[in-house]
């Protein structure tokens, strides 16, 4: 039994089930906020609660393809309630369809990569900035998406795609590639962000519904969050919660992960994509 949480910390907590039971109902293969979840219904005390999310979360890891990793839920969860007939039938049904399948144990084991990294980004020495050749800011990923996928032509992109100098301080918080495709009526923001989360397979998250925790958010250097437009709005564990409107930029990622608050405690960064116009009000309003 956890310990008891004080007033405002069980407020958060409770604010936290909320947004992400919505979240894990729009998208029950989002693993990830599945475990967000369960852990803070651990927090809350609520058993029954962290035992229905451990299911969901390895009948996410069966739709996601990774069985191997919904076996070691199941198991776990048979370690403290060994007669739960619904995970001993689930257990045997994944069983059933990797013999039907033929699938050797090495190939069983391969599993998907995490969306948390979607791409390695390459490892560079320490203290040797990126150049703006370098800069892997998500270009490649985003022209393919929307050019190739005929939402917006070339000549638009190439009009509106701006790569900033990750060698210089970003002033202000630079607007995302699909706000500016907004604006200018050239493709709605709804689908960008509809195609971007099918991409990406990210859940979206509606910030202005949440309580974005300013301080952590100032524990990250500005000029990152500016020049990326990128929210770290929010700490559970060992995962600091992060929102973008563009989650293939792998330079956005390392530069997170290469931060000095993340020297002594390495975290996990889990994305979620989110409104331009709220990533912009809301770091507008941390770094003024």
């Amino acid at each position: 039994m956890s310990a008891p949480l004080a007033a405002n910390e069980e407020a958060q907590t409770l604010q936290t089930v909320e947004m992400f039971e919505v979240i894990a109902q729009s998208n029950p293969a989002d693993f990830e906020s599945l475990e967000i979840l369960k852990e803070a219904y651990h927090k809350l005390g609520r058993q029954s609660e962290v035992l229905n999310t451990s299911k969901r979360i390895a009948k996410a890891y069966v739709l996601s393809g990774k069985l191997s990793s919904a076996i070691l839920e199941y198991e776990s969860i048979l370690q403290v309630f060994p007669n739960d007939a619904e995970v001993q039938s689930a257990l045997t049904e994944i069983e059933n369809r990797a013999t039907n399948f033929a699938l050797p144990p090495a190939v069983l084991a391969a599993e998907p990569a995490s969306r948390t990294a979607p791409v390695s980004p390459k490892p560079k020495a320490a203290g040797e900035p990126a150049g703006p050749a370098e800069l892997d800011d998500g270009r490649t990923v985003m022209r393919k998406l929307l050019v190739e996928g005929k939402h917006v032509s070339t000549a638009d992109f190439e009009l509106y795609w701006t790569s900033p100098n990750g060698t210089e301080p970003a002033k202000q918080v630079v607007e995302p590639f699909i706000q500016a495709l907004a604006d200018k009526q050239i493709l709605p923001l709804d689908k960008s962000l509809s195609l971007i989360c099918a991409k990406s397979r990210l859940s979206y998250l509606p910030l202005e519904k949440y309580d974005v925790d300013v301080e952590l958010v100032r524990t990250f250097p500005r000029e990152v969050c500016l020049r990326w437009c990128i929210l770290p709005f929010d700490r559970l564990s060992k995962s600091v919660l992060v929102a973008t409107a563009n989650p293939f930029n792998m330079q956005a990622q390392r530069d997170l992960e290469n931060a000095p608050s993340q020297a002594a405690n390495r975290s996990r960064f889990l994305w979620y994509v989110a409104s331009p116009a709220e990533l912009v009000k809301i770091l507008k309003k941390t770094f003024r």
